[in-house]
Order: structure tokens, then C-alpha cells, then sequence
């Protein structure tokens, strides 16, 4: 039996799946983990592996379980023979969902739909415990992005022009934050990547691992920001459709960007770092490329919330 096959049947085993356990050959890798598909006589399924995980609570689990009992368009979660959320194969965690066929990542999703989704998952009752995480909350810091441009140009990183353009935008946008107002359990990492549309049409929420105490109104913004910040029009959509969907969360000042502000500049700062780590392997390197292009492309700065501000503005 091959590796590939031998770890199919303990996943089938462990999460009692059926016979016949195959993976397709269909995967996607992210930033903390991968998905494969695996089929049994018992159908299609999600394997989700996660790399350097701590939080194996079942708190992202119990969450996105009470989430689609509420409503919320999220694949069922499955667990192990023993009960748990998660079981240890290969010395690593795997969780395993129904399989959700999802289409790749597009800022072009219906932005009303993205809202009312975002207000459903807001609204789910459910009393989390994980805390704030300093991810969302906590800024980089002009000293911190100064290094990392002195660093990026003496490695002459293709990028390094593009960073340092944005030094003082980044260190402005972080003149901003503040630390939430309301707190509730989030989703957290509600990108495109993990709000996607399906084969069948509909959306689907994907990647609850980083659930946690959050301010809606900061996580919704961060929908209206990544949905708007071609069109601002469609950010106004957004946040017009989650809060006539019951949406509790406010966007109405620029410090309510505050959780994408910190989350944005940790991603930069961590794709740099991964490309100036000499250990990175030269296909991850060229994929930190793509990735900091992405904020130096189209960053968020004072003058996109204002713009983004605007088009919400008429709601409340």
C-alpha cells in the first residue's frame, strides 16, 4: 500500500468514512494548511491537514456547526470515531468536512449576499472563549517596518521598492487603530479566499480555524473594504445588506478598518519575512512575491476608507 492510500484509510478509519478511501488528486494549499478531497463508498469529503497548529480546542468546530445550524452557508463538520473535532494522523491535525464543491477566489461575488452572510454569522448565538489575538488587534510598528525596509533593499527583494513606498502609509494607517468596542466570537479570516462561491451558485464560508473574540463591525468593514476597494459602490452594498439583515456591527469612522489595518500589514510582514528567509525554497519565495504584490497594488490607506466611509455612510 502507498503512503498516499495508507493515509487515506487511516483518515477513513479515524473519522469512519467508509471503505474504499481514496484522495482524487484535488487539493489546495494555504497559508496553515491543506484540503485534498477524499471519496469512500460513503461519498466526497474535505481532509483538512494543518501545519504548526496550537488552538485544537473544537472551538472553530462547535462554532461553524452552531453557524450553519443558524443558516450560515458553511460544509458540515464531521467528527472523529472518539468525538472529537480533529484526529491525528501522521503526526499531524486533520479535521474533515462534507465536500463543498467551491469555485477559486473572486472579489466579483454578489456583495449583498456577502453581507447577509456576514450578518448571519454575527448573529449566530454562541458564547466562544478564545480571546483577542494580537493579529487583528496589534500594529507592526514604524520601528519594526523600517528594519523590514533596510532588510527587503539590502536583499534586493524585486518588491523592495514597492514596501518602501508604503512605509508611510503603513505607519499612518496604524496611527489609527483602536481596540474593539464590542466583542463576540468572529470568523476572522473572512477574505474572498474563505467567502466562495460554489458549483451550485450559492456561497459558501470555509476556514473557521482562526474563530475568536472580535468587533463585528471591524470584521464586517473588512468585507466592505476587500469587496469595495475597486468599487466603492459595492463596499456600500456590503454593508447596506448586512445591516438590514440584522447585522450587529457598525462601520462609521476610520478606526472601525482597525482589525483589517492589523491584519494587513501582519501578512505583508510575514510574506517579506518568508522571502527573506535564506531556508525558503525557491517556488515559496516566488509565491511571496505574488502575495506582496497584492498590498502594494492596491493598499489600504486613509484615503480608501474615507472613500469606503462614504459609500456606507447613508446606511446608519
Amino acid at each position: 500500500m502507498s503512503a498516499g492510500a495508507g493515509r487515506a484509510a487511516a483518515v477513513a478509519r479515524a473519522f469512519r468514512l467508509g471503505d474504499g478511501a481514496r484522495f482524487t488528486g484535488r487539493l489546495e494549499r494555504g497559508e496553515q494548511g491543506q484540503v485534498e478531497q477524499l471519496v469512500t463508498a460513503q461519498g466526497a469529503f474535505a481532509v483538512k491537514t494543518s501545519f504548526g497548529e496550537s488552538d485544537l480546542d473544537g472551538e472553530d468546530a462547535e462554532f461553524q456547526a452552531a453557524a450553519r445550524a443558524a443558516g450560515v452557508p458553511a460544509p458540515a463538520v464531521l467528527r472523529a470515531a472518539g468525538g472529537a473535532w480533529h484526529a491525528e494522523i501522521g503526526g499531524l491535525p486533520v479535521r474533515v468536512y462534507e465536500w463543498v464543491d467551491v469555485l477559486p477566489p473572486s472579489v466579483e461575488i454578489d456583495p449583498a449576499e456577502a453581507g447577509r452572510t456576514v450578518a448571519a454569522i454575527h448573529r449566530t448565538p454562541f458564547a466562544g472563549s478564545r480571546g483577542e489575538h494580537y493579529w487583528y488587534t496589534d500594529p507592526v510598528g514604524e520601528q519594526a517596518w523600517d528594519r523590514l525596509v533596510e532588510e527587503l533593499a539590502a536583499a534586493r527583494a524585486p518588491f523592495a521598492g514597492g514596501v518602501a513606498g508604503l512605509r508611510d502609509d503603513l505607519v499612518a494607517m496604524e496611527g489609527l487603530l483602536e481596540r474593539s468596542r464590542h466583542l463576540r466570537t468572529c470568523h476572522r479570516d473572512l477574505w474572498v479566499d474563505n467567502l466562495r462561491r460554489t458549483a451550485a451558485g450559492d456561497l459558501s464560508v470555509i476556514d473557521w480555524e482562526n474563530c475568536g473574540l472580535a468587533d463585528p463591525g471591524q470584521e464586517v468593514a473588512g468585507v466592505v473594504f476587500e469587496l469595495g476597494i475597486g468599487d466603492p459602490a459595492r463596499g456600500g452594498e456590503v454593508y447596506r445588506a448586512y445591516r438590514a439583515a440584522g447585522g450587529p456591527g457598525t462601520v462609521r469612522r476610520r478606526a472601525d478598518f482597525s482589525m483589517t489595518i492589523a491584519q494587513l500589514g501582519h501578512i505583508l510582514e510575514a510574506a517579506c519575512r518568508i522571502w527573506l528567509d535564506p531556508q525558503t525554497k525557491p517556488d515559496e519565495r516566488r509565491r511571496q512575491v505574488g502575495r506582496v504584490a497584492e498590498h502594494v497594488d492596491q493598499p489600504l490607506t486613509v484615503a480608501v476608507i474615507d472613500r469606503l466611509l462614504d459609500a456606507v455612510r447613508s446606511v446608519d
